[in-house]
C-alpha cells in the first residue's frame, strides 16, 4: 500500500561508523534484517523504514556515546522504546541508529512520602505499578498498550485516566536528557514547583525524540483510591451518549474515567474478548474515591445518563469484573482489526472542547458511514479526545486515499472547532500536514530554531514533528 508522500532517503554512513558502534557494543549491537525490521515499523499503515544498525543501550553511558558519535559524524538517531507509536514516529526515514532503550529498565527511587517515583526511561507503567503494589500508591496514566515511561512522555501520552488524572504534561516533574552532543541534563528537581528558570521539563515532554533522548523520568503518584465503582450504560445513539458526557463534566463531576465506543467498536468488542454487550453506543465510567462520593459520583452520573435516553447502568464492582471491561476496552484496536482479517488500519485522533465534541463526532460518523471501509470510533471524550479506526484493504489505494480525505476533513474540522490534530497520538509522520493550519507559520519558525539550537546537525529522529518546509 503506497502510504505516505513521505520516502525513505538514508544518509551515507561514514567510513568505518558501524565498525566503531560494533566494537563499543559487540552483541548490543545488530545490523540483521530481522531486527532492524523489528525496530523499522510501528504500529502506523506506514511500510517500514529500516534504520541501519540497532544499538541496545544497558546505561546512560551508553546513550552519551551514541548521541556523541552520531553528532560527530551527522548520523541519524531514533529512540526507541516498544514500538506501540501510531503515526510513523519510529521510522528510520533517514536511516541511521535505532536506540532501542527496554535495557533502562530499572526503577531508581520511590519517595512515597513525597508521591513521587524515579525511573529509568524503558520501565513500562505496568513495571512500575507492580512494584507500587504494597506502598498503597499507583501511577494512574493509561495510554492503553504497556508502554515504556521514557516513550510516554516523549509523546505527552495520556489515556483513559486523564479525565481525572491528567496527560503525562502534567505528571512529569523532571526528567534526565542526553542532549544532540551528548550531554546530560537534568530538567528540574523534584520539587512540587518552581519559578527558576525556563521550563525545560515541558520542552521535553511532547518532542518525540527531536530535541533531546529521554533516559529518565521522575513522575507524580497518587494514592489508591478506597473504593473503585465502574459501570456501563448503554444509548439508542450516539449523539445522546456524547451529549450525556458534555453534561457530566460541565457538573464537575469527578470521573476517573468515562470512555466512548461506539456500536462497530462494541461488536468488534464482543467478538474479540467473548463478551455480551449490548451493541449499540455506549459509555464505560470508573469512579474513584471513598465508598460515599464514589455512590454519590454514581448516582449523580446516573441521573444525567438516564435524561439523555442512556439505559441502566450495568455494574461492574468486583475487581475481576471491572479489569475484564477495562482490558477489553484497551483491546479495542486489536478487536477493530479481527472486523476486516488481513487489513492495514490507519488510525487517526484529535481533540477538540467539549462543547464541540458532539458536533465534532457527529459529523465524522456521519462522514464515516458513506466510506468504502469499516470503522471504529472510540473514546476518552471526558476530554474531548476521540479515536477513529479506518479498516483498509492493503492492496487497494483507493481505499487509502479515501481514508486519507476523511482525516484531513476531520483534523480541519477539529481545528476550525479550536481543538487540535492531535489529543494523544502525537504528530510523527501522520500529522505534519496539519501543523501550519494549527499553529501558524510563525509558530512554527520558534519551534524550528528551537530544533536548530538544539540540534544542529538534525540528528534526533529527523523528519519528525516539523513540516519539511517551513
Amino acid at each position: 500500500m503506497d502510504t505516505t508522500p513521505f520516502e525513505q532517503k538514508p544518509r551515507a554512513l561514514p567510513a568505518g561508523f558501524l565498525d566503531a558502534l560494533q566494537g563499543r557494543f559487540g552483541s548490543h549491537c545488530s545490523t540483521t534484517a530481522a531486527v532492524r525490521e523489528h525496530h523499522g515499523r510501528d504500529e502506523s499503515p506506514y511500510p517500514p523504514m529500516w534504520p541501519d544498525a540497532v544499538v541496545f543501550a544497558q546505561s546512560i553511558d551508553d546513550v552519551v556515546w551514541v548521541a556523541r558519535h552520531c553528532h560527530a559524524h551527522g548520523v541519524a538517531l531514533i529512540p526507541y522504546g516498544v514500538g506501540s507509536s501510531l503515526e510513523g514516529h519510529l521510522l528510520a526515514i533517514e536511516g541511521g541508529v535505532s536506540l532501542d532503550l527496554s535495557g533502562l529498565n530499572q526503577i531508581v527511587s520511590v519517595h512515597a512520602e513525597d508521591f513521587t517515583a524515579t525511573v529509568q526511561a524503558g520501565v513500562t507503567r505496568k513495571q512500575l505499578n507492580e512494584s507500587l503494589r504494597d506502598t498503597g500508591l499507583f501511577f494512574p496514566i493509561d495510554p492503553g498498550a504497556d508502554a515504556s515511561l521514557g516513550g510516554m512522555a516523549a509523546t505527552r501520552a495520556s489515556g483513559t485516566n486523564a479525565v481525572r488524572y491528567g496527560t503525562m504534561r502534567e505528571n512529569v516533574m523532571s526528567l534526565k536528557v542526553v542532549t544532540a552532543d551528548g550531554r546530560l541534563i537534568q530538567t528540574a528537581s523534584r520539587a512540587r514547583k518552581s519559578s527558576a528558570g525556563y521550563d525545560l521539563t515541558r520542552l521535553f515532554v511532547g518532542s518525540e525524540g527531536t530535541l533531546g533522548i529521554i533516559v529518565e523520568v521522575t513522575v507524580r503518584l497518587y494514592p489508591q483510591p478506597e473504593a473503585v465503582s465502574a459501570a456501563i450504560c448503554n444509548f439508542p445513539d450516539l449523539d445522546s451518549a456524547v451529549q450525556s458526557v458534555i453534561e457530566i463534566i460541565q457538573m464537575g463531576i469527578p470521573v476517573a474515567r468515562v470512555e466512548f465506543m461506539d456500536t462497530h467498536a462494541v461488536r468488534a468488542t464482543n467478538q474479540y474478548s467473548h463478551l455480551d454487550l449490548r451493541e449499540s453506543p455506549l459509555l464505560l465510567f470508573e469512579f474513584h474515591g471513598s465508598p460515599a462520593s464514589v455512590r454519590e459520583q454514581a448516582e449523580s452520573v446516573q441521573a444525567i445518563t438516564h435524561e439523555h435516553g442512556g439505559l441502566d447502568f450495568d455494574w461492574a464492582e468486583q475487581p475481576e469484573d471491572r479489569n475484564r471491561l477495562w482490558t477489553a476496552r484497551h483491546n479495542a484496536y486489536f478487536a477493530g482489526l479481527q472486523l476486516r482479517p488481513g487489513c492495514r488500519s490507519s488510525t487517526t485522533d484529535v481533540c477538540v472542547p467539549i462543547s464541540r465534541l458532539a458536533e465534532c463526532v457527529g459529523q465524522t460518523a456521519h462522514e464515516l458511514d458513506q466510506a468504502r471501509f469499516p470503522y471504529t470510533i472510540v473514546g476518552h471524550v471526558g476530554d474531548g479526545n476521540f479515536h477513529v479506526l479506518m479498516l483498509l484493504d492493503p492492496d487497494n489505494p483507493d481505499e487509502w486515499a479515501e481514508s486519507e480525505a476523511l482525516n484531513r476533513r476531520l483534523v480541519e474540522r477539529a481545528i476550525a472547532m479550536e481543538g487540535t490534530c492531535t489529543g494523544e497520538h502525537g504528530v510523527g509522520l501522520h500529522k505534519q500536514g496539519f501543523m501550519r493550519a494549527e499553529h501558524g507559520p510563525d509558530a512554527l519558525h520558534v519551534m524550528a530554531a528551537v530544533k536548530a539550537a538544539l540540534d544542529p546537525h538534525n540528528v534526533l529522529n529527523p523528519g519528525k514533528i516539523l513540516p519539511p518546509i517551513l
